[in-house]
């Protein structure tokens, strides 16, 4: 032990990665489902080993690490977050700030009532509402605190100990809440009401579960025999003869000869005919008894699939419906899926597409260039990241946030340097989804940024935790544990009344909404599975930028309220 201690002095990157580890581990086990993820893991895997060895952990290293991490989540929920206070999104806006502030209140009140210290207080309200990037902008405020440096590092490993504890009910209490308590208080059943938001929202149910309409897309070939209820129609009026769903007439063989057909053309017996569409709908077109023909020449017909960024005005805001009735470029490409805020969302009819989202379509590949031409832009693959605009909007970040100081009545609060980083991402990303080519940065590398970096603070600020973690805990441990309860449930109480009965927001919906207001992915995913139906992530999507952006925020102002 005395020559590994050794070690870890000369080395300290070894019990970072070591803590990392350890903590990835952690965060992988799950009881019913649920588990403390990674970020805690790691925070609980650096305390451990801390507690052990005396580690000499670089502030400048914490710091790298926290900035990406922030610029990171800044980027990603930049679009949604600017586009979600337009039209009838300013709902979900309102809840994904009012959630926060009773958050930062009660956290306040609680701390004030307890008399705990200010590492413990920041612990308390980042651990409670499950916002671990809070550690870091509250670390940041106390080393801009007038108080002796060693006191300033007591304080921050205090809020290590205070995140710990408070974050097992943070995450087991909100998880109760949205999925038993909250849908008892506003008595609805969640399966029932989420049948009727589908059927609503035009989403079409199976027994696994909601399928996104108009896929699997495939391309294939038929025969007509003679007495098919197709023979007389025309293109136009067979593409339309199944409602609710789309397919498309690509190619017909008459007589040898193979040619696209116009939209008035009349199918005959004995044509071939290239479909595109899902597979169970191109029977329906063509009768159960036309026979299934391998025609390479027929098909060869290259089909495009791409995620479509989307940006264009003539979507935005307007249903799926909507977009196939007025906008003529849809012909010949079909929706496979949605992705929003990193979230699959289902899809519908009555589905409203928002500016960010991804549009993930198949096509013949002229038709989804044309297509893609007036959504947004395709998101071709990109092996590099653009590291020139990502280091300077972090440096202006900084610097921003170190000479920007806002007047709150008699306080005069400092946004800080981690504020003013994840406000550069806020704006990079935002400047991204109106600008596409602007600032490309892959989603793996995103990933790794968000993940990476905070992972690595955690486990930093838990190694220098760990001396003090057993005494601390001894001292304060059930007063942390039942001042976190009231934390965790004071917004969500809160949130629940004042979005049902206030904003008028449908109740799956608003459960969703409380999980992404408090940034719980595991919250969202006990929603669902009593609903049985995942459309609670389009409440989850509305809040959740706002969330982050807000809650690692509060690690800034409850020092400020407090000091």
């Amino acid at each position: 032990m005395e020559w590994l201690g050794h070690l870890f002095e000369k080395y300290p990157e070894m019990p970072v990665y070591l803590a990392i580890g350890i903590g990835y581990l952690i965060g992988a086990l799950k009881f019913r489902g649920a588990g403390l993820g990674a970020v805690t893991g790691s925070l609980l895997g650096g305390i451990l080993v801390g507690n052990f060895f005396h580690v000499p952990v670089s502030e400048t290293a914490k710091s790298i690490f926290f900035l990406l991490f922030l610029f990171g989540i800044g980027y990603s929920v930049g679009p949604s977050f600017f586009h979600s206070m337009k039209g009838d999104g300013w709902r979900w806006a309102v809840l994904g700030v009012f959630m926060p502030f009773v958050g930062l209140m009660t956290a306040y009140a609680v701390a004030r009532l307890l008399k705990l210290d200010l590492g413990f207080a920041a612990g308390l309200l980042s651990g409670s509402l499950t916002e671990s990037p809070a550690i870091g902008t509250a670390s940041e405020a106390i080393r801009n605190l007038a108080m002796p440096d060693p006191q300033k590092q007591h304080l921050i490993s205090h809020i290590a100990v205070a995140d710990a504890v408070c974050y097992i009910f943070g995450t087991a209490g909100l998880i109760w809440f949205v999925s038993s308590l909250g849908p008892k208080l506003l008595r609805v059943d969640l399966r029932d009401e989420s049948k009727r938001l589908e059927a609503s929202l035009g989403i079409k149910r199976t027994k696994l579960g909601i399928s996104p309409a108009w896929q699997p897309v495939t391309m294939r070939a038929y025969t007509i025999p003679t007495g098919a209820a197709i023979i007389g129609k025309t293109v136009d009026q067979a593409e339309h003869s199944v409602k609710g769903a789309r397919v498309f007439a690509e190619r017909i063989r008459r007589n040898g000869e193979v040619f696209k057909p116009a939209p008035a053309t009349v199918f005959e017996a004995g044509d071939r005919v290239a479909l595109l569409g899902r597979t169970d709908v191109l029977v329906n077109v063509v009768g159960t008894a036309a026979p299934e023909v391998a025609d390479p020449e027929l098909l060869d017909i290259a089909v495009a699939s791409f995620g479509i960024y989307v940006t264009g005005k003539q979507l935005i805001g307007k249903t799926l419906e909507e977009i196939v009735v007025t906008v003529d470029e849809t012909r010949s490409v079909l929706l496979r899926g949605i992705t929003r805020n990193s979230q699959d969302i289902p899809v519908g009819l009555n589905t409203v597409v928002e500016r960010g989202d991804t549009l993930h379509v198949t096509g013949t590949e002229p038709a989804v260039d044309a297509f893609a031409k007036i959504a947004g832009v395709v998101l071709s693959p990109v092996q590099e990241s653009d590291l020139a605009t990502m280091s300077l909007a972090i440096f202006v970040g900084v610097l921003a946030g170190a000479i920007i100081t806002i007047p709150i009545g008699q306080l005069r609060i400092n946004i800080g340097t981690s504020v003013g980083t994840l406000l550069a991402g806020l704006l990079v990303g935002w400047a991204r989804s109106v600008v596409p080519w602007f600032g490309r940065i892959p989603d793996g590398a995103i990933l790794f940024m968000r993940s990476m970096g905070l992972a690595a603070f955690v486990a930093m600020i838990g190694l220098k935790a760990g001396p003090v973690f057993v005494t601390a805990l001894k001292d304060v441990g059930y007063v942390l544990l039942l001042g976190g309860m009231v934390v965790t449930i004071m917004p969500l109480l809160t949130g629940l009344l004042f979005g049902r009965y206030v904003l008028k927001l449908n109740p799956v919906l608003l459960l969703g909404g409380l999980s992404g207001a408090q940034t719980m992915t595991a919250g969202l995913a006990a929603v669902q599975e009593k609903a049985d139906s995942t459309v609670a992530v389009l409440g989850y999507s509305g809040t959740v930028a706002f969330g982050h952006i807000l809650l690692t925020t509060c690690g800034t102002l409850i020092i400020a309220l407090l000091s």
